[in-house]
Parts: C-alpha cells; sequence; structure tokens
C-alpha cells in the first residue's frame, strides 16, 4: 500500500537516492538546489509516496496561475507496474484542480519510451509545440 504525504526536510537523502536510482538527476541539475528552491516555492505542493516504511515514489507539481506542471515524478524500479505512479499523479491532479487549473502539462525525454507509454496510458497526449528552455542559474558545478 502507498501512503502520498507532503515531503518533509528530512526526507531530502532519500527522495534524492530516488531520484539517482530512477535516473532524473542530469548534471545540469543539482537536485538539492532543486529542492530548496521547492521549499521556497509551494512546498504543499511536493509529495512522497511511503511504503512499507520507505520512500518509493515523489512527484513535484507547480501551479502558477495559468498551467500546472509535473517534475520528478519518480517511482522506485522495484515498485513499478503497482499503480503508484498513477496514484501520485491522481494525487497531483487532485491538487491542481482544488487550485482550479485548467490544464497540466510536463516534460519527457524523447529517449525514454518507458515513461513516455506511462503518460499515454493514464491519458496524456503529446502537445504539438518545442520545448525552449534557458538556464538562468548553473548548478553544475564545472559550468
Amino acid at each position: 500500500m502507498l501512503a502520498i504525504r507532503p515531503f518533509e526536510s528530512g526526507d531530502e537523502a532519500a527522495v534524492i537516492a530516488l531520484w539517482r536510482r530512477c535516473e532524473l538527476v542530469q548534471p545540469q541539475n543539482d537536485p538539492a538546489k532543486d529542492i530548496a528552491r521547492k521549499a521556497r516555492v509551494r512546498p504543499d505542493l511536493f509529495r512522497v509516496g511511503v511504503a512499507d516504511g520507505r520512500i518509493v515514489g515523489t512527484v513535484m507539481i507547480g501551479y502558477e496561475g495559468h498551467r500546472g506542471w509535473i517534475n520528478y515524478l519518480a517511482v522506485c524500479p522495484d515498485r513499478r507496474k503497482q499503480g503508484f505512479g498513477r496514484r501520485l499523479m491522481d494525487e497531483a491532479e487532485r491538487l491542481l484542480r482544488a487550485e482550479g487549473c485548467p490544464k497540466i502539462n510536463l516534460q519527457v525525454r524523447t529517449s525514454n519510451r518507458e515513461v513516455l507509454a506511462f503518460y499515454k496510458a493514464i491519458g496524456f497526449l503529446q502537445d504539438d509545440v518545442v520545448s525552449l528552455g534557458r538556464r538562468l542559474e548553473h548548478d553544475d558545478k564545472t559550468a
């Protein structure tokens, strides 16, 4: 069984370890800085999933009044195919609906076919857009 609750500061090491195991951490993103940033902006929209006393899932939710965003959706590889990802997304959607959010956006690397299939299976469609980005702060210590 999965219990979903708000992120707590004592969860940081377990969350980062999970993100690394799920290959969500990239050189240009410092996960500790990402958590600290979220702690400053709507920390109530950061959830962890706990099963058997350990963190096995996360979802970081964003909302600025126009679109909802999903970041760091992660489920421990040995706990996949048990509905945990769907439960975390259901919680994210519940929270966003309560805010009056009309649409959710998210980004997935094109090479991550398993995750693309997951989102398609739960009703997400690929938008005909190009994702653009520009770093305002470089987390990578070599940059």
